[in-house]
């Protein structure tokens, strides 16, 4: 069985899901993909189903009523990995503003040493395509404000795209994760840097969704702005053992 799994949510994404699980499955390293669906009315869910007996014992689906927010998805295929003998668990679109072949270098870099590698577009080497100019800056000077405020050597706080080893979620006690957006990265990673856990960035080209439609809202760079503060008071303990 292989020891990488990659989770991946979802809500309307027809258009690029099949060409994304396509990709994941054409890489020379094997990796397991988690479909987390959110009700996704497009046929999204259907979509998946269908593949599975073409990949069958790599492709999974796990299907929640409605949209119940990014955070909840990826701490619902957290549990659903950690159930199973993964030892790499991945964060990643499905849209391909990441792209699929850096699997391979965030993987690499947990294997050789980072307890999370961060695909990040800010640091050296790192760059980002076809965005407005406005929200390159949005998102740079949101970047900067964490680091600022919660002291965390991360250039890239609310990237998306991740490889967790496998020990920092065992860790994470997720009932004690709030927040759903923006901030859910943010949360995610600072709590791995207090709780003494190896971050390491590894630079990638972000490139802006060319199908469907962006999932990104002032309310959830609103939930990020106020939530950076509350995590500045929160108190972190690695989650005990059953």
């Amino acid at each position: 069985m292989p020891d990488s799994l990659v989770i991946i949510p979802t809500y309307n994404e027809k258009e690029n899901i099949e060409k994304m699980i396509r990709k994941v499955f054409s890489l020379s390293v094997p990796f397991h993909v988690l479909i987390v669906d959110d009700g996704s009315p497009d046929g999204t869910a259907a979509i998946v189903k269908k593949l599975m007996n073409e990949f069958t014992g790599k492709l999974f689906i796990e299907e929640r009523n409605g949209k119940q927010g990014l955070g909840t998805a990826y701490i619902h295929g957290f549990n659903w990995g950690l159930a199973r003998a993964y030892e790499y668990i991945f964060e990643m679109d499905a849209d391909f503003s990441h792209n699929p072949e850096d699997l391979i270098r965030l993987r690499e870099a947990c294997m050789k040493g980072a307890d999370v590698a961060v695909g990040s577009r800010y640091t050296k080497g790192g760059k980002v395509e076809n965005w407005p100019a406005n929200r390159v800056l949005m998102s740079k000077y949101a970047s900067l404000y964490v680091q600022m405020i919660l002291w965390v050597n991360i250039h890239d706080t609310t990237a998306g795209f991740k490889c967790y080893r496998r020990r920092v979620l065992e860790a994470i006690d997720f009932s004690k994760i709030k927040f759903t957006g923006y901030a859910f990265q943010i949360e995610m990673k600072y709590t791995a840097s207090q709780l003494g856990f190896k971050i390491v960035e590894v630079p990638i080209t972000f490139k802006d969704r060319t199908e469907g439609v962006s999932k990104m809202s002032m309310g959830i760079f609103k939930e990020a702005f106020w939530g950076v503060l509350q995590m500045k008071f929160k108190k972190i303990e690695k989650r005990k053992k059953i």
